[in-house]
């Protein structure tokens, strides 16, 4: 007799998988990847197929890898950079079954440098609901009938910047960050690999089909305060995590709370980096904390640096704001000013502590500083660990100083 495959004891291998080849920002993402690649074994069951987005403010933040990864333990595979939405709707309707589209470099077709692709938009919005689909007229020349194509699928994305609202709400969003000099993953070789995902991908699907009733059926309880769509993106992956049980029930529901409330992103990622340098190096050199007034004038005051043009004005608190709130915080929480006590008020300024990820992250080398001494200086963690969760923030006078200067000038 075959011996019942344990839920909960696969998914944990499932995330183990994506452990040795992915560095995700919070444990969260771990679940809810895990979760995800699960639940595309089972989404005949469920009214509604979350997308999951790998997005990133820099290249070379993991999130090709993650979908390399998602594509040997996810059903019927469909990998592209580039596809019409005419493509897609009969990919889904063909006799193979429903794919997993799996979308790399969607940046091209949503970026800002893009226009907006209407026709793909709707592709992936209608099929998130099994109700969704598209009429299309199909026939030669005059003798032409309307036809419904289906869409219901699950689909999978990577890119740079952000996605239109629209995708967003109906996705699982993982921000990706470049990885830190101390987070080292197993380096990925398909010929070795390949055969070891294809070996969770059939233990899921043999799983998934003895849970099929279990979760068709399921009405999982949603954390306090996920509603409305929020709750149409994670029903499917409790449902998962409820099936599977052990601990995944627990965390699948923390995970939704962090990831639900998790930052929006915005787009000038080069920029940023740019403006995170210059923050470390050249205005708070050491100090724990600096006023946005304080800063602003140390950016305008830099010689051929871009902030004193930036879409024909200088930078002021608001651009600073907007450029900051796409990293963030060692909490995973964008980057927001904050107020600093004086004398004789609280202005609104920025905390090192705040930066410090972002720093370690996207930042070459401080000058004079090798890239192994820097790595040296970084909390040492194991294989997959958030540097965020060693990292200690810097304690110095300089910002108490540079407040006083706001505040007497």
């Amino acid at each position: 007799m075959t011996q019942p495959i344990d839920g909960a004891a696969l998914l944990n291998d499932v995330e183990r998988f994506h452990r040795r080849f992915n560095v995700f920002p919070t444990e969260a993402a771990y679940v809810a990847v895990a979760l995800w690649d699960a639940h595309a074994h089972l989404i005949d069951c469920f009214e509604t197929t979350p997308r999951i987005a790998f997005l990133s403010p820099e290249p070379g933040s993991g999130k090709s890898r993650a979908l390399e990864i998602v594509e040997l333990l996810t059903p019927r595979p469909v990998s592209t950079v580039s596809a019409s939405a005419n493509a897609l709707y009969r990919l889904v309707d063909s006799a193979a079954g429903l794919p997993t589209v799996l979308f790399d470099e969607v940046d091209t077709i949503f970026g800002p440098k893009a226009g907006a692709d209407e026709a793909l938009r709707g592709f992936l919005n209608a099929g998130y609901r099994r109700i969704g689909g598209a009429l299309r007229c199909v026939g030669d020349g005059s003798n032409q009938n309307a036809e419904l194509f289906g869409s219901y699928c699950a689909v999978a994305m990577a890119g740079l910047g952000s996605l239109p609202d629209t995708v967003l709400t109906r996705s699982v969003i993982i921000r990706m960050r470049k990885r830190a000099p101390n987070e080292k993953v197993e380096p990925y070789r398909q010929r070795i690999h390949e055969k070891q995902g294809h070996a969770l991908r059939d233990q899921l699907a043999t799983w998934a089909d003895t849970v099929r009733d279990q979760v068709t059926n399921a009405w999982p309880e949603m954390p306090e305060g996920v509603t409305d769509r929020p709750a149409d993106v994670w029903e499917p992956l409790l449902a998962v995590a409820d099936a599977a049980g052990g601990h995944w029930p627990a965390r699948a529901r923390a995970a939704c709370l962090e990831l639900v409330h998790a930052a929006h992103d915005n787009d000038e990622a080069s920029l940023g980096v740019r403006l995170l340098t210059d923050l470390r190096d050249k205005v708070f050199c050491g100090a724990d904390r600096m006023p946005t007034a304080v800063i602003l004038e140390c950016l305008l005051a830099m010689d051929d640096a871009p902030w004193g043009d930036l879409d024909d004005k200088p930078i002021n608190s608001r651009t600073l704001a907007r450029l900051l709130a796409q990293y963030v915080t060692p909490a995973n929480k964008p980057i927001k000013p904050r107020g600093i006590r004086t004398a004789s008020g609280t202005p609104k300024g920025y905390y090192a502590e705040d930066l410090t990820d972002a720093w370690t992250r996207y930042c070459p080398p401080p000058p004079g500083e090798s890239a192994t001494s820097a790595t040296s200086a970084t909390p040492q963690v194991n294989g997959g660990e958030s540097v965020a969760a060693t990292a200690t923030p810097i304690r110095h006078t300089h910002g108490e100083t540079a407040t006083q200067l706001t505040t007497t000038s």
